[in-house]
C-alpha cells in the first residue's frame, strides 16, 4: 500500500487542481461578462424593464427573475405561457436576468438573449433557449455553448455578424449586470424568483398556483 501512496496523492492532487482550475475559469468569465460595466449605469435601478410582454394597463404583472440555465425556470416558463393565454389582456409578464454563478453557461445565455432583444427577437431567443435548455447546458465549454447560441440567431434570421459583437457588448453586459442589482436589493437569492404586482410569491410554481395567485391579485375574477 505504501509503494502506491506516491501516486494516490499525486492523483488526488491533480483531481483538485483540475476542478480549482475549473472554478477559477468560471469565476473570470463571470468577471470577464461584468467587466467595466459597474461604472455603466442604464439610469435608476429598477427603471422600466425591457422585455415585457401584455398590455402596459394590465391589472396584473408577473415579474420573473430567470436563470436560462435553471430547470425549473424553463418548467415555469412553460406554466406562464399557459397562463398568458388564459388571462389575454389581463396579464403582463416581465423577464429579468438572474444567472445564477453555479451555471457555467448562463451568462452567456443571458448574453444571447439580450443580444437578439437588440434585433427584436428577445423573446423568440428566450423561448428557445428554455425549449433547448438540455443541449446547450450540457456544452463541454463556452464556446461550444455559444455554437448552439448562433445556430439560434441563425434560425430567427438574426444578421449573425451583429448578434455575435452584441453578444460582447458592454450595452448588453450593463444590462444584466443591473438587473442582478436590482434582484439582489429585492432579496433575491436563486431562479426562479417571481413577484405578482411587486409581492414576491412562494413556491410550488405550479400552474394551478400561479393560477390561484393570479386570481387572488385580480380580486377573485376567474380566468377566461
Amino acid at each position: 500500500m505504501k509503494r502506491y501512496l506516491p501516486f494516490v496523492i499525486v492523483a488526488v492532487v491533480a483531481v483538485l487542481t483540475v476542478g480549482a482550475g475549473a472554478i477559477l475559469y468560471r469565476a473570470k468569465q463571470r468577471t470577464s461578462a461584468v467587466g467595466s460595466v459597474t461604472a455603466m449605469s442604464p439610469g435608476k435601478l429598477g427603471a422600466e424593464p425591457l422585455h415585457v410582454r401584455g398590455l402596459p394597463g394590465a391589472p396584473v404583472t408577473l415579474e420573473e427573475f430567470g436563470d436560462f440555465q435553471c430547470p425549473l425556470c424553463a418548467t415555469v416558463t412553460d406554466a406562464i405561457g399557459k397562463l398568458e393565454q388564459d388571462h389575454g389582456r389581463r396579464l403582463r409578464v416581465v423577464f429579468r436576468h438572474y444567472p445564477l454563478a453555479m451555471h457555467s453557461h448562463a451568462i452567456e445565455a443571458a448574453l444571447a438573449a439580450e443580444a437578439a432583444g437588440l434585433q427584436g427577437h428577445f423573446w423568440e431567443m428566450h423561448d428557445l433557449l428554455y425549449k433547448n435548455q438540455a443541449a446547450w447546458s450540457n456544452a463541454s465549454d463556452p464556446a461550444t455553448a455559444g455554437q448552439f447560441f448562433t445556430a439560434y440567431a441563425r434560425s430567427l434570421s438574426l444578421d449573425v455578424e451583429r448578434f455575435a459583437k452584441d453578444s460582447n457588448s458592454d450595452e448588453v453586459k450593463a444590462r444584466i449586470f443591473w438587473e442582478e442589482q436590482l434582484g439582489v436589493s429585492r432579496g433575491v437569492k436563486t431562479t426562479p424568483t417571481l413577484f405578482i404586482n411587486d409581492r414576491e410569491l412562494r413556491p410550488p410554481f405550479t400552474t394551478e398556483h400561479l393560477r390561484a395567485e393570479i386570481d387572488a391579485a385580480l380580486g377573485g375574477s376567474k380566468s377566461f
